[in-house]
């Protein structure tokens, strides 16, 4: 039998059902996921969670109420999945635990980091099948072995791999369907991003901007794998946007501007609402002059081929690394589409998605010192890197007041849930040239370890009023969940998983995971009982968003809770 070394230099996935007798098949449940049925998944069928944020607005809001407000006292944990870690790692930097589980029809679908797929029963925590993709050990990673999540349809389950490939995997088997790349891991791209299915194509995006790559977003056949279009980030020369870089040079050809977390999806304007990550070179804004489009950006993007529609961007000329890949999400006020966005900079902004025009922009974390977003969205910087060898210290630091993880909406309380990161960073600015898969990096940064603190704020979009406020002694930097039944469920880096009432924002309850939070849980029910399953794994850029808690308890478990029976 080949090496699993051999496996990697062929770029080939690894039969792990040779190396376990705990794997068999789940039962065909996704043969029947359409495009069709996630369009109606909320209304039709709550039970289930069918699709990276529960749906395709990324609300993370379920309806499902048997663990509610006055019984959740009484939640404790129905299974645990081990998911352990094996041999080798891909890259240098540590793995993480950050995915969102998806669940059909009583199966669980989750990814690993490190390639790895599970479909495990979803009432008993049971492994049915499990998958890897090999990955070179020297893949160019900025932030952390992760992967955030698959899709699943048509029999399917989708997964991007640390290679910067697309898979589809059987799933009833795990064996693998159709097998594309959509980046050039040399360069150092890789991928990280949840796909997202719409109509009859897998939507991904890319990651490495940290490399001086391109950031782009790109569809394949869902059936077959084949490329549909691919949508560039980062305008070239002559295209709409391509002013806002130098006229001269190929800065725009290494700009960044990366879509490594799962577009929204607006099926009515017809609309993916992408997010894209910061301009490279990070820090030094000296070799990329301009507000350097579509970096920093939310862009409504066709999903029939790929052309830009509009955009809005949170961040120009960015030099915080304030990436704004976070969540687009998708509700309505006074009769208006609108979207709710919390940046990395520190400010919540309401748009308008018809047209991403603004409705309102606020802050939402207490120390902002970077600069300041007046009401019309004027963006005036005043402390950044701009001396070469002269350190800066700015709030909120390069994670920013909200890293990557996902707020959440209600439609019963019409409040955002936020997890904060109230942390600065020093940084000290130096000019580097560019080099193919090397860090293009244009400061030395120094992230805080005391002075530091994190909470879950409600915020009303409405008004841009915080209603209420927990706190915490460590930033938040994990997605919040919630629910009909009142709950809002967040996980702390220090273990704790809570579940706080949406309206009052008490804690009714807490347990303590054995290692510290940075995934997405999700609600789903088998057999008429509820359950929050929700990934546990401290580690990936550590150093970047809470380095006092550098070494903690790694942890690699998936844990479902559910109420007595």
């Amino acid at each position: 039998m080949a090496t699993e070394t051999e496996y990697v230099d062929a770029g080939k996935a690894v039969d792990f059902k040779t190396l376990s007798t705990m794997v068999g098949s789940a039962p065909p449940v996704s043969k029947d996921v359409s495009y069709e049925r996630i369009l109606r998944a909320r209304q039709n069928e709550p039970h289930n969670w069918i699709t990276y944020y529960g749906d395709y607005d990324g609300k993370r809001y379920s309806p499902l109420d048997q663990i509610n407000a006055g019984n959740v006292k009484s939640l404790s944990p129905a299974w645990v999945f081990q998911c352990g870690s094996m041999g080798m790692h891909s890259g240098a930097s540590t793995y993480s635990f950050e995915a969102s589980p998806i669940v059909v029809d009583g199966i669980m679908y989750v990814t690993g980091w490190d390639g790895w797929v599970w479909a495990l029963d979803a009432k008993s925590g049971a492994e049915l099948w499990r998958y890897k993709r090999a990955s070179p050990y020297d893949v160019s990673l900025c932030c952390g072995n992760v992967n955030r999540g698959c899709a699943v349809a048509h029999g399917m389950v989708f997964v991007t791999t640390l290679n910067a490939h697309v898979v589809a995997l059987d799933a009833e088997t795990g064996q693998a369907v159709w097998d594309q790349p959509y980046g050039d891991v040399r360069a150092g791209e890789s991928a990280t991003v949840a796909p997202l299915i719409v109509k009859d194509m897998v939507i991904v995006g890319s990651s490495g901007g940290e490399f001086g790559v391109r950031g782009h977003a790109d569809a394949f056949k869902l059936e077959t794998g084949e490329r549909v279009w691919r949508c560039y980030m980062v305008p070239a020369p002559g295209e709409p946007g391509s002013e806002t870089w130098p006229s001269d040079g190929d800065a725009w050809a290494r700009g960044g501007a990366n879509c490594w977390t799962t577009p929204t999806f607006d099926p009515d304007l017809n609309l993916l609402y992408f997010n894209t990550g910061n301009p490279c070179p990070d820090f030094d804004g000296g070799v990329r002059e301009g507000d350097n489009l579509y970096t920093d950006c939310v862009v409504a993007v066709d999903p029939d081929n790929g052309e830009i529609k509009a955009h809005y961007q949170y961040t120009p000329h960015d030099v915080w690394d304030y990436d704004s890949t976070m969540e687009n999400i998708l509700f309505e006020m006074d009769g208006r589409k609108c979207l709710g966005h919390f940046d990395k900079n520190g400010y919540f902004f309401v748009l308008d998605r018809t047209d991403c025009s603004l409705i309102r922009v606020v802050p939402f974390v207490d120390r902002i010192t970077w600069g300041e977003i007046d009401s019309s969205g004027k963006v005036t910087p005043r402390v950044f890197p701009e001396k070469e060898g002269e350190p800066v210290h700015f709030w909120p630091g390069p994670a920013g007041a909200k890293e990557w993880t996902h707020a959440a909406y209600s439609p019963d309380t019409g409040l955002f849930y936020a997890p904060v990161q109230d942390i600065g960073a020093t940084a000290t600015r130096r000019r580097r040239e560019f080099k193919e898969s090397i860090p293009y990096w244009g400061a030395g940064v120094a992230v805080d370890t005391e002075d530091v603190a994190g909470y879950i704020s409600a915020i009303d979009p409405s008004t841009g009023q915080e209603k209420w406020r927990f706190r915490n002694e460590q930033p938040m930097c994990a997605s919040v969940l919630t629910t009909g039944g009142d709950l809002v469920f967040a996980g702390a880096p220090s273990g704790e998983f809570r579940a706080f009432n949406a309206s009052t924002g008490d804690v009714l309850w807490q347990f303590q995971c054995g290692s510290g939070h940075h995934s997405s849980p999700s609600s789903y029910t088998v057999d008429g009982r509820q359950y929050i399953a929700v990934p546990t794994g401290w580690g990936a850029w550590t150093e970047g968003f809470l380095p006092g808690m550098l070494g903690a308890a790694g942890g690699a478990s998936l844990f479902a809770f559910a109420l007595p029976e």
